[in-house]
Formats: C-alpha cells, structure tokens, sequence
C-alpha cells in the first residue's frame, strides 16, 4: 500500500519536473563545454548569480511588487466586466442581442495593436498598463462564462422552478455550478494572457516592473538578467495555473470529471 502511495506522489508530483530539470542540466553542459557562448545564452548558475544579486539587494522585490499590482488589478477589472457580461448574455436573450454582435467585433482586434491608441488615450502611466491587461482578461472570461451558462442542463432548470427555487437560487444552486467549469477554464486561459500582455506592456516607456528590468538590462548587456526576468514570467504563469488548478480541485470537487486526478 506504501509502495502504491510512494509511486502515484511520484507520478504526479516529480515526473511533470523531470524534463525541466533535465533541460536546465543540458544548458549548463552546453555552456561549461563551449558549445554555446554564454554571451548568447548565460549559465543556469550565472543567471542564478543575478538573481541572488538583485535579491539581496532589494531591487528585484521592487520590480516584483510593481508588476504583481499591474497584474491583479489588470485581473480583477478585465475578470469582473468579462464574468458580468457573460452571465447577463448567457441568461438573457435581449441581452446577448443587444451587446453580443459589439463585444465579437471588439474580441476580434487584437488587444496588442491598441497600445498606440492606449497611449494616447492614458499617457505611459499605470492606467495604460493596467487597461491593456484588463483588455486582454476580459474576453476569456466572458466567452467561457457566456458558454457555461448556456450549457447548463435545462432539466435541472425546469426542476429547480418546479420545487419553487427563485431566480437567486436557481443561480446559486443550479446557474453557477453548473457553468463554473467552463469559468475556471477561462480564468485559466485569462492568466496566461495576463502575463503575456504584462509583459508587452512593461516593455514600453516603463520605469519600473519586471519589463523595465529586462529591458535596462538589456541597454548594459547583462543577458543573464534579462534570462532571469524571461524566467520570472514563466514561473509566475506556472503558479497562477497551479493556483487555478488548486481553485478547480476545491470548487468542483462534487464534479466526477475532477475527482482522483493524480
């Protein structure tokens, strides 16, 4: 029984690690050898270095600070109006004709291309950064969120009037659940575009934040600072999914389809 345990916490906890690791073995190899100039690609070791650098020294938390902000405030804005519109739309009709033909056209410019105008409108400030993120959680949430409550069993439904639950309750016991896996798979495809468009945005006219970071280093040629800020965004993509998938195990734990997953 032990044995069993030991091998399914392997499985699901290290095997997802083993190719990362071995591919941060082949880099250092690669480099300590001479195949690869550490001028084009740094160490593992010696991006390490920078890290622990910027570390001790206070700054890198600055920058970290800065763009975690940026990112859950651009989150909470973009998710909020997304979730919003996609549950108006998805439970009324008059609703989804009125808004869902502008919110398709305006889903289909890509949020990127806007930064000229975004610009314009709010200056190189905060407000900029935090609008394009917003943009680009936004359509995500709504399309996942317009598309659960749409799928929701209409039996259920038609049960739930027949034992007399209000419209609150039909949303809390019968709306919500039922649409809250395809929620929580936009909210997860929302967070990956999150730090995608952070990192567009932190990149232009920028004084602090991670993108600002890679982007002075990049001026003084410090590569392995820039690999270090590259990293960062990979690793905080990897804890918000996780995070994500720690939401889904706990709110869909009466869901078959979520259960025993190792």
């Amino acid at each position: 029984m032990k044995s069993s345990k030991w091998t399914e916490w392997t499985w699901g906890k290290a095997v997802p690690w083993v190719l990362p690791v071995a591919l941060l073995v082949a880099w250092q190899v690669t480099v300590e050898t001479g195949w690869l100039s550490s001028r084009v690609l740094p160490a593992p070791t010696a991006v390490m270095a920078a890290a622990w650098h910027l570390g001790s020294s206070g700054e890198l938390w600055q920058h970290l600070s800065i763009s975690f902000g940026r990112a859950v405030a651009g989150f909470a804005i973009g998710g909020s109006i997304g979730f919003l519109l996609g549950l108006v739309n998805g439970v009324f009709r008059p609703a989804e004709r009125l808004l869902d033909t502008s919110i398709q056209m305006i889903r289909n410019i890509p949020h990127l291309a806007m930064i000229p105008l975004v610009i314009l409108w709010f200056g190189i400030g905060e407000e900029a950064k935090v609008f394009l993120v917003a943009l680009g959680v936004l359509f995500p949430i709504y399309v996942n969120t317009w598309h659960g409550i749409r799928n929701v069993d209409a039996g259920l439904l038609e049960m739930g009037r027949v034992y007399g639950l209000g419209p609150w309750a039909l949303f809390w016991r019968i709306w919500l659940p039922g649409a809250l896996p395809a929620i929580l798979v936009g909210v997860r495809y929302a967070l990956g575009i999150m730090w995608l468009t952070l990192i567009v945005a932190e990149t232009i006219a920028a004084d602090r934040g991670i993108g600002y970071l890679a982007m002075n280093a990049r001026e003084f040629m410090q590569t392995d600072v820039v690999v270090f800020s590259i990293l960062l965004y990979a690793l905080f993509g990897k804890l918000a999914d996780s995070i994500a998938r720690f939401l889904e195990s706990r709110l869909l734990r009466w869901n078959v389809n979520y259960q025993h997953r190792p």
